[in-house]
């Protein structure tokens, strides 16, 4: 066979070639990169045209129409924040920006069909969950509180920040003849309560004071709390957020802490630790026998009777089928703390007998 050899001059061609498309190409390239400069640079400073639809609008604007809402919004937290000797906040920081809204508006001239279709040109927290809570995350979300909000049950079924919160506490009018049911319990003690705005500056911003903003939604639990035995929730003397973060964490039921270490941040002396700890509480929690909204039995015990609370974990004794101490399968008579007193956990004997 006969080997192929290429010509010197078709291989110059050849170099020749590559080497102008080379230069074709960085032209090219370098044109676009100049070309994208001006198009990009171009988006951080709009044209003229486009120049009024960004314009700031100051708050003195916003006020003329909503004078009810600037002048609560004045007396938050919100509106002394300041940055630069300046307010660091303003309507547009949350609501985006208002100029095509005024301009809509003054050009509707009171007609209705026009007034609404302004009102849809700026962001009035009308949206979907994910979007209104996007809005107040966009400063609180580095707070050790806020941060799992995203993460929450609360998120997942819908719940945005602006249904608990107000950033300007505005009362809706309501039908004075449908009223409101005040629980019992709340009549029992006398809880010093100050006039509404000043609860709701004071309280995180809440539109309603707490349960009764949490029943709006937990109506069970508002029944467990009208029941004979429970936590003085109802009362005022404690309140829902003692115990669970309505914005998520990672312990069940939204707990501040595990079940057992949020209950024993009142209830100290079950706390612990022991050198003989009762399995129960260290599984499942204070839950495993109590119902900490309320219950119809003593001790808010989920069973009337100890002994049969006792006897839904310890059905056996000793490798036997039968109850311990029991006969026919179940306990004479008395409770099993009568013994076993220190039920919650004993540093002295691993029966729980002191």
């Amino acid at each position: 066979m006969s080997s192929i050899t290429a010509r010197p001059d078709c291989l110059a061609s050849v170099v020749h070639c590559s080497g102008a498309i080379m230069k074709k190409s960085i032209f090219i390239l370098c044109a676009m990169l100049l070309l994208g400069g001006v198009y990009f640079g171009s988006s951080q400073k709009p044209p003229d045209s486009a120049g009024a639809a960004t314009e700031a609008v100051a708050d003195s604007t916003c006020r003329s129409c909503h004078k009810s809402e600037s002048t609560q919004f004045g007396k938050t937290n919100h509106a002394h924040i300041q940055s630069a000797g300046k307010a660091a906040l303003s309507c547009e920081s949350c609501h985006g920006p208002g100029k095509a809204h005024v301009d809509a508006e003054q050009d509707a001239h009171g007609d209705d069909a026009k007034t609404a279709l302004a009102n849809k040109l700026i962001f009035s927290f009308r949206g979907t969950a994910r979007e209104n809570s996007d809005r107040c995350q966009s400063c609180h979300v580095t707070g050790k509180l806020q941060q799992g909000f995203n993460h929450s049950e609360h998120a997942a079924q819908g719940v945005s920040c602006n249904t608990c919160h107000a950033a300007h506490l505005v009362r809706e009018n309501k039908d004075p003849s449908k009223g409101e049911l005040p629980t019992a319990q709340a009549q029992f003690f006398q809880i010093i309560s100050g006039p509404d705005e000043m609860r709701w500056l004071r309280n995180s911003l809440l539109k309603s004071p707490q349960p009764q903003l949490c029943y709006t939604c937990h109506g069970t639990v508002q029944a467990q709390f009208s029941l004979p035995v429970h936590h003085r929730v109802p009362e005022g003397s404690m309140k829902c957020t003692d115990c669970h973060n309505t914005h998520g964490t990672p312990n069940a039921f939204n707990l501040v802490r595990t079940v057992s270490e949020t209950c024993t941040q009142c209830h100290v002396e079950k706390h612990g630790p022991f050198v003989y700890e009762h399995p129960a509480g260290k599984i499942e929690g204070c839950v495993t026998c109590h119902n900490p909204h309320g219950s119809v039995n003593r001790m808010m015990l989920v069973r009337r009777e100890g002994r049969e609370l006792c006897l839904q974990c310890h059905a056996g004794f000793r490798g036997q089928a039968a109850v311990p101490h029991g006969r026919l399968s179940f306990q004479t008579s008395g409770e099993c703390v009568r013994c076993h007193v220190a039920i919650h956990g004993s540093n002295f004997d691993v029966n729980f007998l002191r």
